[in-house]
């Protein structure tokens, strides 16, 4: 793991990038007491406020209410369900 202070980042921040894209760990530190990790983001990454996060928890829980969800009773259904998404 890399470990650079904000100044040096900031100085070459290109280059920094670069290296995490080419898959190494980078920790960026600020003073002596907070650190920050930078890693890229992917298309698996999953990115929203907390206000969508909580909106789509509550639709979900009206759907069930609604009876709009599935019931699974084994491993093998809920595998067979993973396998369908």
């Amino acid at each position: 793991m890399l470990v650079v202070s904000t100044r040096e980042f900031r100085d070459r921040q290109r280059i920094y990038l670069d290296k995490v894209d080419a898959g190494m760990e980078l920790l960026i530190q600020r003073g002596r007491t907070k650190s920050y990790k930078i890693a890229p983001v992917s298309k698996d990454d999953t990115l929203m406020t907390k206000e969508a996060f909580f909106a789509k928890i509550d639709q979900a829980v009206k759907d069930i209410e609604d009876g709009k969800g599935i019931v699974i009773e084994n491993r093998e259904e809920l595998m067979a369900y993973f396998d369908s998404l």
